[in-house]
């Protein structure tokens, strides 16, 4: 009987015959001194393009990186083949590390974390007014990823011209999140420029789900790299998805990035700590330094409220960060 564990050797260890090659493996890994600087701009089937001293490489990451992920927005070593010629093909051997990550889960029980950026200080969130109507959940799931991130929120608000905005500005209003407002007509011809203002020196990730206008706005931003926008329908809102990979885009005046997603419908929260979204709260935080250890901030013994009637913090902050530390703990739809 075979036998394992404390008390097994090494004649109990079943070597297969014929295995290539007896050398043991090293923890000894090549440093790559030489190794260049690039940029992830996509991510396609274990493919990544950089941008390499402004050459297109295309690039596979190195085995010896392990379970380590490559994604946009990282910054990242590379050896081999730098020539950017058709063909060619250079490895990542090191992903440096990351300013910032957004994650995202595929639902609020799913435990599997999927980063989307790295490396963004900025979240456009992306919605239209009408066709399809806004959904204020979707917005609050975003923010709170956002602040999760350290990310810089920024609402950009299109079609306009089918609906006021104020309605929807007036429930972010206590969040203090700076806003942009566009119509259908205008961004061709000058409208995005104040979006465009907003992003300057930055590098934005865009977010929202199909049919808002994401990557029309991404198209009169950028356009010479234009990327294809799709049909919704006007009764159900659905559209099929027009973006199918994230993409990082250089801003034609060259002072940013912007970063396509594709839509979704949904933005799992399933990662979040909620100890990190009051952070984004400066006024309420030091009102929870009298909370019962592992406070929800919405229970009988928060500190929070007593810190509002002292007049600390307006009533209306900590309805807000209420209502986005409720939405971790609802679905999208319910």
């Amino acid at each position: 009987m075979r036998r394992y564990g404390k008390d097994s050797d090494e004649d109990d260890i079943r070597v297969r015959p014929g295995r290539r090659g007896s050398r043991p493996r090293t923890r000894i890994r090549p440093k790559h001194e030489d190794a260049s600087e690039g940029f992830v701009t996509t991510v396609d089937r274990g493919r990544c393009t950089c941008l390499v001293d402004g050459r297109v490489i295309t690039a596979m990451k190195a085995r010896e990186l392990g379970r380590k992920s490559v994604v946009v927005g990282d910054q990242v070593a590379l050896v081999g083949d730098l020539s950017g010629d058709e063909g060619s093909l250079a490895r990542i051997v090191r992903v440096e590390d990351r300013d910032s990550v957004l994650r995202r889960t595929a639902d609020d029980d799913d435990p599997y974390e999927r980063v989307v950026v790295a490396n963004a200080d900025q979240m456009a969130i992306v919605t239209a007014l009408a066709d399809p109507e806004p959904r204020p959940r979707m917005i609050d799931r975003c923010l709170v990823a956002a602040y999760d991130s350290g990310l810089e929120p920024l609402l950009v608000l299109t079609k306009s011209d089918l609906a006021p905005a104020d309605p929807l500005l007036d429930v972010y209003a206590p969040l203090g999140v700076p806003y942009v407002v566009t119509t259908r007509d205008t961004l061709g011809s000058g409208g995005a420029d104040a979006v465009r203002e907003r992003l300057k020196d930055r590098m934005t990730v865009f977010v929202g789900h199909s049919g808002v206008g994401k990557t029309t706005l991404v198209n009169a931003l950028v356009p010479e790299r234009q990327r294809a926008t799709g049909h919704v329908n006007a009764v159900t809102g659905r559209g099929r998805h027009t973006t199918t990979s994230v993409l990082a885009l250089p801003l034609s005046d060259g002072a940013g990035w912007v970063i396509d997603t594709p839509g979704v419908r949904s933005f799992g929260l399933h990662h979040v700590d909620p100890g990190r979204v009051i952070k984004a709260f400066p006024d309420l935080e030091p009102g929870t330094e009298g909370c019962p250890r592992a406070c929800s901030h919405d229970e009988p013994d928060c500190a929070l409220d007593e810190w509002v009637a002292q007049g600390q913090a307006e009533p209306a902050r900590l309805e807000s960060l209420r209502r986005l530390l409720a939405s971790r703990e609802r679905r999208e739809g319910d």
